[in-house]
């Protein structure tokens, strides 16, 4: 299995090495989750069908595909670290560029059979027809989502990090609590935003951004005390893009579930089945793994905050 990163391992990599946390991270979404923790797989409401999909049906002239020949991949731009290298989903590199070619390779698709679209992330998990197969783009599973689209099991175990500024009188806070009367901001339309409000609850309303560079330029500007993002993305942010950041702690949302990211389909779309299926050779052969640790690798001690 080409894991897209022998050969082509870029800056990012020695950067986040000692960096990044394996089991942790989490952004895009809304509300409830529809996973449990300690799980990948999803409730039927979220997923496809609970029978795995016969061998024919999944052989690569069968699949159920927007476009004749090409696997259709969505996801925004422009497309972050670490989850994509250079804003280019195309080269292989960063954790979700890399599963995507992965999940391609297991289903028969060539580097040069895969096409990728943009698609913001605000509008992905909306109802309605698909301009695509899948979209990767760090969309938690929701409940709320699975009402309007339908979902893969989880490939990425999530959780949320503050950042504050190191000389914020923030940077020393050991619970959310302390974060009480902060100001907060995080993007429209992801979990981090919802978490702010359900698990922080601050006295202020938090600030909302079409994106993470427009909170990050809000923390640098000092329009707010901290902003709210998965634990990957926070590594990223406070290592390369922010150096005076600081990434005080990570918390869990939604009652300690453990939030995932999901492939996403239009609902009902049927190669989910077989994308799952995929996901879970990836699991079983250790190609996720290798992925996840070259891309968001060792365990860093992160406190948590409660």
């Amino acid at each position: 299995m080409d894991l897209r990163s022998p050969r082509r391992c870029a800056v990012i990599t020695s950067l986040l090495t000692p960096l990044i946390l394996l089991a942790a991270a989490c952004a895009p979404a809304d509300d409830t989750t529809a996973t449990s923790s300690g799980s990948t797989s999803q409730s039927p409401s979220a997923t496809g069908s609970d029978e795995p999909p016969a061998e024919d049906e999944c052989a690569t002239g069968s699949l159920p595909l927007y476009e004749d020949g090409t696997l259709t991949i969505a996801t925004d731009s422009p497309a972050f670290e670490p989850w994509f290298v250079d804003d280019d989903p195309t080269n292989g590199e960063g954790y979700e560029s890399a599963v995507a070619y992965a999940v391609a390779d297991e289903l028969g698709f060539s580097d040069d059979e895969v096409t990728w679209v943009t698609v913001p992330f605000n509008s992905s998990y909306q109802p309605g027809t698909k301009k695509f197969d899948f979209d990767i783009n760090q969309i938690s599973i929701t409940a709320k989502r699975a009402e309007a689209v339908t979902f893969s099991d989880g490939y990425y175990s999530a959780s949320q990090a503050l950042i504050t500024l190191k000389d914020s009188a923030y940077a020393g806070a050991t619970s959310l609590a302390d974060f009480k009367d902060a100001k907060i901001g995080a993007q429209v339309g992801t979990t981090s935003l919802d978490a702010i409000t359900n698990e922080i609850a601050p006295d202020q309303q938090p600030f909302v951004y079409d994106d993470t560079n427009n909170a990050k330029q809000a923390l640098l500007n000092g329009q707010v005390d901290a902003i709210v993002s998965d634990l990957p993305t926070a590594f990223y942010i406070t290592a390369v893009e922010i150096p005076q950041g600081q990434l005080v702690g990570q918390f869990q949302v939604t009652s300690g579930e453990t939030e995932q990211f999901g492939l996403l389909f239009e609902k009902g779309n049927p190669l989910v089945d077989c994308v799952n299926a995929a996901l879970a050779q990836l699991q079983q052969d250790g190609t996720i793994a290798a992925i996840e640790k070259r891309w968001l690798s060792n365990v860093v001690d992160v406190p948590e905050l409660d």
